[in-house]
């Protein structure tokens, strides 16, 4: 979904709503956002063929899943091209470690935010994945002690009349 794509405020509660919890049903949420539960459905359904709404996920605990450690690995492409970047991304999420694959400006180009065993399984991971790839230049790793995720994105559009139809003001 791009920016061009117009919602209104009900759409804007829908997905606040369901940010905050996306195991409602669709009549609790339709009574969250005073909308009869077929239009809710509906909406909800606009919702996910536009792409607005990308997906539904389980917040799982690592340590279920044999995870003791994760870290953010930085990473400094040796020289910039569409070829290189793609195929580094592209590589990057491939890794049955990775989390999240970050390209970002700065000093590095990628953050991959991994999640490891322990710090035998990162040390491994970084030598044999990261540091052998011809592309890169720079590794560095930061452990992640803890971290508490906002799993609600801000609504700054709704901070601008610009997208919202005359009929929704």
């Amino acid at each position: 979904m791009g920016a061009r794509t117009t919602l209104d405020r009900i759409d804007f509660e829908i997905l606040g709503a369901l940010q905050k919890d996306g195991r409602l049903s669709n009549k609790e949420l339709a009574a969250k956002v005073k909308l009869a539960p077929s239009t809710c459905l509906e909406r909800v359904r606009r919702l996910i063929a536009n792409g607005a709404i990308q997906g539904f996920h389980a917040a799982v605990d690592p340590a279920v899943l044999g995870i003791g450690l994760e870290a953010f690995v930085s990473i400094r492409i040796r020289r910039h091209s569409r070829t290189l970047i793609d195929s580094f991304r592209e590589h990057a999420l491939a890794l049955p470690e990775t989390v999240t694959v970050y390209h970002v400006a700065g000093a590095n180009d990628f953050l991959v935010h991994v999640a490891v065993r322990d710090a035998a399984h990162l040390r491994d991971l970084a030598l044999d994945a990261f540091t052998t790839r011809d592309e890169v230049e720079h590794m560095e790793t930061s452990l992640i002690f803890g971290h508490r995720a906002n799993r609600v994105l801000p609504n700054h559009a709704a901070d601008s009349d610009s997208n919202l139809r005359p009929e929704d003001s």
